[in-house]
Formats: C-alpha cells, structure tokens, sequence
C-alpha cells in the first residue's frame, strides 16, 4: 500500500516528539455550509488529523451528543454524497491535513462499495474507521480500502484481549484507535494509568501509532494522555461546541466553527506540552 496523508502526518509528529491531535466532528451538522466552515477551521486550530463524521439514523454506538448531531445533520439534507463533497471542498485549500471518514457501514453498502471508494479517493479521503464491521468482514470493505489506497483504522477495546488483539490488527493501517473504556462515546474520562498500560500492550502487538479517544474534553486532559498515546482524539467535546451555540429554534446564537476553534486550540496547547514534560 502506497503512503497516505496518514502515515506522512504520522511519521512527521513523531520526528517533533509530540502526539497528534485527531479531532471528529458530524458532517453537515448543523447544516452543510456551517460544517464546511468548522472544517476549514480544525487545521488552523491546531487539529492534526481530522475525523468527519458520515451522519446515520441509527449510530449504536455513539452517546446522545453524536445521536443529537446526527440528526442535526440528517435534518438538514445531509448524505454521504454531501458528505464526501464536503471534504472535497476542504480539499481545495488543504490538500496535506488527513481526513478519516467515521461511521456506520449501512449509508456505504447502499452507496456501493465500489463507487464509495473511487468517490473516497476523489474527493482526498485518507481512512475510514466503520465501527459495525468486525475483522472477519475485512473482504466487504477493509481489503478493497486498502487496495485503493485509503487507510482501513480498527477500534481496539479494554475488552480486547491479547488473543483478540492479533486479529484486530491484521489488516489495520493508519493507526490503532484506543477506545479507552466500554461504553458510548462521550462518558467520563479513563483512568490514565490503565490507559499508558493500554497502549503498552498495544504496541507490543505492532508498530502503528497508537491514539487514544472517548472522554478527552479539556487541555489537561489531552496532555495528560498524549504523555503515553500517539495521538488524542476528540470528538463529543466539538460536537457539544456546536451544539452549545443553537438555540432550540435551530437558530445559531454565536459562529459555531469560532466555538470549535476556540476549544480545539485549547486542546492543541495541551497537546503541544504533552511531551516538554518528560523529554
């Protein structure tokens, strides 16, 4: 498999000695050109690799924040055609920040897989994370991912065992996502300590980076676990950022992308100063 934006992006923060920022928001939420806008924004916000979330009715693994976004956005007209023109727009001004596609498998089977795939690398996408596609489905879209180029990025678990976590791995690229406690998306914070033993034994298991999410929502708590992680992803912090400044009306009471910017720059800080500490 060739180089992705991943791998670049990857390879460049560890030459710097600092973990990655990974930021996920919802496509077209609270509506498409606002979406686009907070796009835009995460880069210049300090947001490494950026996660764009594919909007679907029924997303059983996400908490009521990412629930509510969904909807949001799905309200407002939001496809996964839209969704891959959205980062294609991005593309435009941005052609080195990576983008990973995360979602459901259901929008991508009706879609088609062959034609998401060719419309994926038309329009810069780098990764898909699909949470509802175990290992032993990697021939319905895994392989073929690779095989076009795009990183295929898999979900590991306190629950996944040393016996599991070989399978896990087998055809993952780009990074291991560290999903750092069971549960929905949006729960409380991990004990940090259990974490670094996480993505220890992690690691033993491979050389791809290793970032961690679910729960990360202030600066401390990005440095706190970028000082044993690759990489911190937050994702329901944003989410509720845009959420915060539209009114029950749907009407916006302050620039929903200036809300994410103003968060992600914090959490960039706190990112920045996680290695300073032990170098």
């Amino acid at each position: 498999m060739t180089t992705t934006r991943i791998d670049r992006r990857m390879a460049k923060l560890k030459a710097e000695g600092r973990p990655a920022l990974v930021t996920y928001f919802m496509g077209g939420d609270p509506d498409y050109e606002t979406s686009l806008s907070i796009m835009k924004a995460l880069p210049k916000a300090g947001s490494d690799v950026i996660e764009l979330g594919m909007p679907f009715s029924d997303p059983m693994a996400d908490g009521p924040a990412i629930q509510a976004a969904g909807l949001r956005a799905l309200k407002a007209g939001q496809t996964l055609a839209k969704t891959l023109e959205m980062a294609r727009e991005f593309r435009k001004d941005d052609n080195d920040t990576p983008i990973v596609m995360m979602g459901y498998y259901n929008p991508i089977y009706i879609h088609g897989v062959d034609r998401f795939l060719a419309d994926a690398v038309a329009s810069g996408i780098d990764g898909l994370i699909v949470v509802d596609l175990p290992p032993e489905m990697d021939n319905e879209l895994c392989i073929p991912a690779l095989k076009a180029g795009i990183n295929f990025i898999r979900l590991a678990t306190p629950t996944t065992d040393d016996k599991r976590l070989p399978k896990v791995l087998e055809n993952t690229s780009g990074f291991v996502y560290y999903v750092s406690m069971t549960g929905i998306t949006g729960s409380a914070l991990a004990d940090t300590s259990k974490v670094a033993e996480a993505v220890q034994r992690i690691k033993a298991h491979t050389d791809l980076p290793v970032c961690v999410g679910f729960g990360v929502k202030t600066a401390e708590q990005a440095r706190t676990i970028g000082a044993s992680a690759d990489g911190v992803v937050v994702g329901t912090a944003i989410v509720n950022a845009v959420a915060n400044v539209i009114g029950p009306n749907g009407a916006k009471t302050a620039d929903p992308a200036e809300a994410v910017a103003t968060l992600v720059t914090g959490l960039s800080q706190g990112i920045r100063a996680a290695r300073l500490a032990t170098a």
